[in-house]
Parts: C-alpha cells; structure tokens; sequence
C-alpha cells in the first residue's frame, strides 16, 4: 500500500476517527458505504497503520491485467466470477474471514452520489454470519470529491478533506440462512453505517 497510500495523501487531506475498532489480530467484516470506485482504499489505510490488510472482492478478469492483476494478488483481494451461484462468493470471503484476515464490502452494492445510502444489501450480514465474525460500519465522505461516480473530477479543489470513521463493532448472531436473522443484522448495520457516515462528513466539511 505504499505508493497507492502516498498517492492517495497527496489527493486528499484525510482524517480518520475510530480506527481503534479495527481489531490487532482476528477475522472481522469492514462494511463502507460506497460514493467512489476507490473508496476500499481509504478503508484499507488505517488498517495497514495497525498491521492489518483489508481483503476485498475483485472481479477475476481483472486478475488477468498484467499491472492490475499484480496488484490485486499482491494485496490478497479475492477473485469474484460474473455469473457465480448466489452463495459463492460469501462463502469465499467468509472462509477467508475465518482464518483470520479482514474482509472489505460496500453493503450497498454500488457507488451512489453519497447523498443518501442506497438500499443495503443482505450480502455482508450473510457473509458475518457465516463467519461468525464482527461488523465494522465504516463511514466515507469525500472521495467523490475528485473521484465521483460519472468519473474523475478535474477542478476538484487541491487536497479536499477526506473523512473515514469506523465504528464500534457489530457481534453477529443467528443463522445466515434464516431470514428474520439476516434482516435483523442488516438492519443494524444499516442504522450503524448511517451513524457514522454523519461522522465522516463533520469530519470533512465542504471545502472553502
């Protein structure tokens, strides 16, 4: 993460709160809302400050770029087929959150315009149940400054404020083929995510 962090401290003035939540050692969930296709990166950096490494899903072709691909090996992000079953791919990160690494997913599904959160999904709460591990609600604001959703933003302002707050873990209980269950968890973190995307922006208001 070192080029991709220096690069990403050049772009932004981040400012992180709550990375104390992110746990030394054990398998974890990060769950972010999503308003930038590099939004995992930001989740990704504090937790490379605590000795961690954040794994997230990437599509497998991109596993065939020669940079692309590189990177993503290098950085343990699990490959994701199109067309895969339903299940398979949360049982592939449960797996992984199982032997011990963090796992990194937008709830959301897609990048949104930041403005609200777009409907969460039942994906991460299925994944955690899984797992059995913790939810971390982690909340952004500000990538879509200079990298929104329609694409790069040119006449961003210089090194806008960036904010990222992670929140108290979330204890998954149930069964992630129950419904009631799964809907319960989805709904807490839905309500958590909310809380601390409202941290993020107070954490970096609009740029003068």
């Amino acid at each position: 993460m070192g080029t991709v962090g220096a690069i990403a401290k050049v772009g932004f003035s981040i400012r992180v709160t709550g990375q104390e939540h992110i746990p030394r050692r054990g398998g974890a969930l990060l769950a972010y809302n999503h308003v930038s296709v590099i939004d995992a990166i930001f989740v990704a950096l504090p937790a490379v400050r605590r000795d961690r490494i954040v794994r997230c899903f990437a599509l497998s072709q991109d596993f065939e770029r020669p940079m692309m691909g590189r990177a993503l090996r290098w950085l343990g992000q699990i490959p994701i087929r199109r067309g895969a079953g339903a299940w398979d791919p949360l049982e592939e990160m449960a797996g992984v959150i199982r032997e011990g690494w963090l796992g990194g997913i937008a709830p959301e599904g897609t990048v949104g315009t930041g403005e609200d959160l777009l409907p969460i999904q039942k994906g991460p709460a299925r994944i955690a149940l899984l797992a059995g591990c913790p939810v971390i609600p982690v909340g952004l604001w500000g990538p879509q400054r200079r990298f929104p959703k329609a694409g790069i933003h040119l006449r961003a302002p210089v090194r806008p404020p960036l904010g990222v707050a992670f929140g108290p873990p979330i204890q998954a209980e149930g069964d992630p083929k129950h419904r009631p269950d799964v809907q319960a968890l989805t709904d807490r973190l839905g309500q958590a995510l909310r809380e601390q995307v409202e941290i993020a922006r107070r954490l970096a208001p609009e740029p003068a």
